[in-house]
C-alpha cells in the first residue's frame, strides 16, 4: 500500500504536490519534537524558542487542512477511483503527523509546571532514554517513508512497541518515588507524550 502511495506521490500530477507538503509536514513535526525535548528537559526555554514551535505548529495545521483539502479535490476528477485507497491513507498519515505537532507542543509547555532542574537520577535517565529512542525513529521516519523499505519499517514498529512498554513501566516507578507532585506530574506527562509521538511516528 505504501509503495502504492508512493508511486502516486511522485507522478507528475496534483499529488505530487500534496506529497511535498507531507514531506514538509514530518520535517516541521521532527523539529518541533526535538526543541519541545530540549525545552521540557531543561534547555532554551526562551519565549523565543517555544514562539518558534507554536508557529511551526500552525505551519503544520494549515498543511494538513491543505492535503485534506488536495485530496478531496482530486478524487473529485473523473478517473481518480484507482487512487482511493492511497488517498484515504495519506489523509490518515497526515492526521498522523498533525498530531505529532500537538504532543511536541504539549511536551514545551511543561516548563510552565516545574521551572526548576528535573531531579538527577535513574527513572529520568530511563526518561532521557526513551526521549532518545523517539528522536532516533522520527530521524528514521522519513527515510524509511520514501524507501518504502518494508524490513526497516518493521524494525521501527518492534522498536516503537518496545518503547511503549517502556513508557509503561516508567509511569508505575515514577508513582512509586515519592517525588513531589509538580515533579510526579511533569514526568508522567512527559513519559506519556513520547509514548503517543512514538505510537505516532
Amino acid at each position: 500500500m505504501l509503495r502504492a502511495l508512493l508511486g502516486i506521490l511522485r507522478a507528475d500530477d496534483p499529488l505530487q504536490t500534496i506529497g511535498e507538503r507531507f514531506e514538509r509536514m514530518l520535517t516541521l513535526t521532527q523539529k518541533m519534537t526535538l526543541a519541545a525535548g530540549e525545552v521540557a528537559f531543561g534547555g532554551d526555554a526562551s519565549p523565543l524558542r517555544r514562539t518558534q514551535i507554536y508557529e511551526r505548529d500552525v505551519e503544520v495545521n494549515q498543511l494538513e487542512r491543505t492535503i485534506r483539502k488536495g485530496v478531496v479535490a482530486h478524487l473529485s476528477i473523473p478517473g481518480s477511483r484507482v487512487d482511493v485507497p492511497q488517498c484515504l491513507l495519506l489523509m490518515s498519515l497526515a492526521k498522523d503527523v498533525e498530531r505529532l505537532g500537538d504532543y511536541a507542543k504539549n511536551l514545551s509547555e511543561l516548563v510552565e509546571i516545574q521551572a526548576g532542574p528535573m531531579p538527577e537520577d535513574e527513572i529520568v535517565g530511563e526518561l532521557q532514554e526513551i526521549r532518545c529512542g523517539v528522536e532516533k525513529a522520527f530521524r528514521a521516519a522519513s527515510d524509511i517513508f520514501r524507501s518504502s523499505d518494508r524490513e526497516q519499517a518493521l524494525t521501527m514498529i518492534r522498536h516503537g512497541r518496545d518503547i511503549a512498554h517502556r513508557c509503561d513501566a516508567l509511569i508505575a516507578q515514577i508513582g512509586r518515588a515519592g517525588y513531589p507532585g509538580e515533579t510526579t506530574t511533569v514526568l508522567v506527562l512527559a513519559t506519556r507524550f513520547y509514548k503517543r509521538i512514538g505510537g505516532h511516528v
